[in-house]
């Protein structure tokens, strides 16, 4: 349970490390000989012992993606035969959303960025689905990684092609490819995660809101440390067809760690600083803090009209909502503990009690799974053509959007129609969308990021962070300069 289920090619490969981990903070104790037995057992033995423990499959999540064709000529296309990069730094991007069941108004989303190389992965949660937001969450991710961003690799949807994005990774020096619409197969490295990660840590339930987005961050900051330090998963080396049949080998099974360290890109005082930490890392204290952090976001979650529980009948109402922050510091025991102890009872209590979390964690459930054509590159339109019909009231309407910015431009424009009847006909829903569209490119949300020091793996020096900036706006900019 300490290795959150991964099936037996994965996580016979990494059992030496995991038992050393669990033994260095006293949550298990092997004599010599199980040890031994242990470390000798074979994927297909395993497979059979862990049968009974086996979960059933998960719902599966509706598609959100709307394609942004107009930018596709200018992003060159590239399929899941060409990652032929051998070094960290080239990173495939997708978004899940979590809106639910129903892919209406505004909820929250996943950036989830994987590296080719060495299966790094990073999630990052969205307020919007926009590409202000995720041009928020590429600076971020920046920071986070221990390795610089070089390539980004992304699906047709228009939060990633647009003119923003193309200038963004153009002044970064990041090389900005694309995959070939419906083929999931060009992203297949971060769809993987997207399952295996986000659905199986996050769910399927519907989340909005601020409060949510704070507490889906928390949860990411302790998934990040979790997966890419505790998580094995094994990489593809050939694949041989022969008539129908394909046949396939795959290396060892390791963690994104243990791939970075065996790349050495990087530094060797990056290096070691990334080894003493995840080291120092307990897998079942930071276990806990999952649940924990999982159970807190679940509390967020929209149950949608008429919902039940496992036994059909009607879903109790939603406890109170309490937010619960993701302590670093509480994830690592000291593994001098027990021999620092002057009174050897106590040490023997000691190591009884980390056993018996140990044990309680294993009876449990652990982690729940619950066509457009342009003939020149396009521009942004700077002038109109009419009279803003929200000009007199956008002060009112700003001052809406920052008490609470998960609200649709349509839910305000119906709440103005309601306000004053016949003043806003239906044909200026449009206009209101694009002026809460620049609103939110030109805002930036402030939340509690303080953590993001805390996440900072290396020390590596990166360039300030760019906001999120309209191509007009760098462009005058450009020109001023």
């Amino acid at each position: 349970m300490a290795a959150n289920e991964v099936c037996a090619k994965r996580l016979v490969p990494f059992l030496p490390d995991l038992v050393a981990a669990l033994e260095r903070h006293g949550h298990l104790t092997l004599s010599e000989q199980t040890r031994t037995q242990l470390l000798r057992i074979s994927p297909a033995t395993a497979d059979r012992l862990l049968q009974a423990r086996r979960r059933e499959g998960q719902p599966r999540g509706i598609a959100t993606t709307q394609p942004g064709a107009l930018l596709k000529r200018h992003v060159p296309v590239r399929t899941f035969t060409d990652w032929n990069d051998a070094r960290p730094g080239f990173l495939e991007a997708d978004l899940v959303a979590h809106c639910g069941t129903q892919a209406e108004g505004s909820y929250l989303s996943s950036l989830v960025l994987t590296d080719v190389s060495t299966g790094w992965t990073e999630c990052l949660p969205l307020l919007h689905r926009s590409q202000a937001a995720v041009l928020q969450a590429l600076d971020t991710a920046r920071l986070l990684l221990p390795f610089p961003l070089l390539g980004l690799d992304t699906d047709n949807g228009g939060e990633f092609l647009n003119q923003e994005v193309l200038t963004y990774c153009e002044h970064q020096q990041i090389t900005f490819t694309r995959g070939r619409a419906y083929k999931k197969n060009d992203h297949c490295y971060v769809e993987q995660k997207n399952g295996s990660i986000v659905r199986a840590l996050v769910g399927y339930d519907r989340f909005e809101g601020a409060s949510a987005y704070r507490q889906l961050a928390e949860l990411s900051r302790a998934v990040r440390l979790y997966v890419n330090g505790f998580q094995p998963s094994m990489k593809l080396r050939t694949k041989h067809r022969e008539g129908s049949r394909v046949s396939r080998t795959s290396h060892d099974a390791r963690t994104p760690l243990q791939r970075l360290v065996a790349s050495a890109a990087l530094p060797k005082d990056t290096q070691d600083r990334l080894v003493v930490l995840f080291q120092a890392l307990d897998p079942v204290r930071l276990l806990q803090q999952l649940h924990a952090l999982q159970e807190a976001l679940w509390q967020h979650a929209i149950l949608p009209a008429g919902a039940t529980d496992e036994g059909g009948s009607p879903a109790p109402a939603p406890a109170p909502v309490t937010e619960r922050r993701f302590d670093v510091q509480d994830c690592g025991l000291p593994a001098c503990a027990s021999r620092d102890a002057h009174d050897a009872e106590d040490a023997e209590d000691a190591a009884t009690s980390s056993r018996a979390e140990l044990t309680a964690l294993l009876a449990g459930r652990g982690l729940s799974k619950r066509t457009y054509r342009r003939s020149t590159r396009p521009t942004t339109r700077t002038w109109r053509t009419r009279a803003d019909p929200f000009a007199s009231i956008w002060e009112e309407v700003r001052q809406r959007l920052e008490i609470a910015p998960e609200r649709t431009a349509k839910a305000l424009f119906f709440e103005l129609q309601r306000e004053s009847p016949g003043r806003y006909p239906a044909g200026q829903l449009r206009t209101l969308q694009r002026r809460v569209k620049e609103w939110r490119a030109h805002s930036i949300l402030q939340f509690d990021h303080r953590w993001l020091e805390e996440d900072l793996l290396p020390t590596h020096v990166l360039p300030a962070a760019l906001q999120a900036q309209t191509a007009e706006g760098f462009l005058h900019r450009e020109s001023a300069g």
